[in-house]
């Protein structure tokens, strides 16, 4: 049997003319500054990288050789790796993923860091490299679990059982897949050409590549997809690592980072769904958190009473019971969906442009997948759910179900879901009336208002200074003294002067004394919320 140190003398020879005609070739080409001959794949002495050889003059031969390849296809020359590799797996993957195959195992021959980059078939001994293994950017190691998924068939089912895939009937030419119908590394990576950056196969500006394959027929129309707002700059260097080329520019606004903002293809912080950074908030306050162009909500989220997306940010996962998960949790992802948030304000008949596209719960208990009305989202949590908690305050019959204290069918609710029941309401204030309605966040509300700028918090239920995420201070205890701040949140829309004058609640002992409004809470100092459940 032959070995390679004893391949016929005439083969080496023929090695040799093959790696001038190359050499010549390179010549020829190296007007082209995206070409092969340009990049970190050209290990030979020419190569601009940190990892090349210092004597082997030979472009080609460190992944390909005319003759004596080593079976992996391709006439490919450079050692397989035997590594076992741990692959992509989600709870929404509906593709079956097991061991590289095809092209992208010959990839992971120098990418997977467990062979030495000068270890070719057609040499009885290792080209010298310097920094022989592959520089740690660029090594994929041999857990695939936070890359994406490679060596799958994606076929028209594959693409029907998804529901936001392409059909492959309709894939661009420049993304590839194999000859087997196999999305492989070379779908989207082109390791001789680099005129995109990153080897890719298409300028991903604005996503391009991304949405080759990936369609959410709502994205367009978002601001994540559309903002002309620049990018912070801690953000806009991540998106821009290893990504420039003669042909592209560094992303610099948010549209022109599309998905790139929150997701990486390798390396990925959040494994399932490739999101940059490990903890899932910190996607969100990357442009979120006051160095953005958004938004300031991460501020919200460090006040005294908040929803509490910091203690358990790594439960949520779409295919989850959206009423009652396996642990009980609150996310950025549970009350956004960032590829259908629009900017639109809503009113009180459609749930905000930031609801877009979130599962809720309807007056009737009926979950549906995108919410309406703004208390349907509400009520996913604070109704039904049987882990929604106690009252915030103690009564003689509780109920916390919110869905059931709003229940138009009541004698007495505030009018969320119907107008309320009583024609008479002397004590509210100009816009409203006895025929006005209202949603959860005229009083649930960050403290500080609507925000006028990127630098202000939000007027969103994120947190407050007030408890239970409120708007403004109500003080919830008997015993504390009367004032407009006392019950700021109540007198937002019921007239101090009317209650305090019991235009709305009047009543004498047998002693002819007054007994409404005033008398109890001026004088017994009683809260609103002792008599009232708002």
């Amino acid at each position: 049997m032959r070995t390679r140190a004893s391949i016929h003398p005439g083969l080496r020879r023929g090695t040799a003319l093959l790696a001038g005609i190359f050499a010549l070739a390179g010549v020829a080409v190296a007007e082209n500054a995206d070409s092969l001959i340009h990049t970190k794949h050209n290990l030979s002495i020419s190569g601009p990288g940190t990892a090349h050889s210092a004597t082997e003059a030979d472009v080609c031969i460190f992944c390909h050789t005319p003759h004596n390849a080593n079976g992996g296809g391709q006439l490919w020359n450079h050692e397989l790796s035997t590594a076992t590799y741990v692959p992509y797996s989600s709870p929404t993957l509906k593709a079956t993923v097991g061991q590289p195959t095809g092209s992208s195992k010959l990839c992971l021959s120098c990418h997977d860091g467990t062979v030495a980059l000068g270890l070719v078939h057609s040499r009885a001994s290792a080209i010298p490299v310097t920094g022989s293994v592959i520089p740690a950017a660029a090594n994929m190691g041999t857990d695939l679990s936070a890359d994406h998924p490679v060596s799958f068939t994606y076929d028209s089912d594959l693409a029907t059982q998804k529901g936001d895939l392409r059909d492959p009937g309709t894939l661009a030419p420049e993304v590839p897949l194999d000859k087997s119908g196999q999305m492989q590394c070379t779908s989207c990576h082109d390791p001789h050409n680099n005129q995109y950056g990153s080897f890719l196969v298409l300028d991903n500006t604005a996503s391009a590549l991304c949405l080759a394959c990936h369609t959410m027929p709502p994205w367009p129309l978002t601001p994540h997809a559309t903002s002309s707002q620049l990018l912070p700059a801690a953000l806009r260097d991540r998106v821009a690592a290893g990504k420039q080329s003669v042909k592209t520019k560094t992303p610099t606004t948010v549209a022109a980072a599309g998905c790139a903002g929150c997701h990486v293809p390798h390396a990925a912080g959040t494994k399932q769904e490739l999101m940059r950074f490990a903890t899932p908030e910190q996607n969100c306050f990357s442009c979120h958190g006051g160095d953005g162009p958004a938004q300031n909500v991460a501020a919200d989220f460090k006040k005294i009473s908040t929803h509490p997306i910091l203690l358990n940010s790594q439960t949520h996962h779409p295919q989850e019971d959206p009423v009652n998960p396996a642990a009980r949790h609150v996310t950025c992802a549970d009350c956004h969906n960032p590829h259908a948030a629009t900017g639109s304000p809503g009113s009180l008949f459609q749930a905000a442009g930031a609801l877009n596209g979130v599962a809720g719960v309807t007056a009737g208990g009926a979950v549906v997948q995108s919410v309406s009305r703004e208390y349907e989202l509400c009520f996913r949590c604070h109704a039904d759910s049987s882990a929604r908690g106690p009252a915030t305050i103690t009564r003689q019959w509780p109920e916390s179900n919110k869905r059931l204290q709003f229940n138009p069918a009541n004698r007495s609710f505030h009018p969320l879901e119907a107008a309320g029941r009583n024609p008479s309401v002397p004590s509210l204030l100009s816009p409203w009336t006895a025929a006005s309605l209202m949603t959860c966040s005229d009083c649930h509300n960050g403290d500080q208002g609507k925000a006028k700028s990127a630098s202000q918090t939000s007027r969103t239920p994120h947190g407050s200074v007030f408890a239970p995420i409120l708007e403004q201070q109500q003080l919830l205890t008997d015993y504390n003294p009367e004032s407009a701040a006392s019950y700021a949140l109540c007198y937002k829309c019921h007239s101090r002067d009317s209650i305090l004058g019991d235009q709305s609640f009047r009543a004498r002992n047998s002693l002819n004394q007054d007994r409404g409004h005033r008398f109890h809470i001026v004088d017994q100092k009683t809260a609103c919320t002792t008599c009232h459940d708002p």
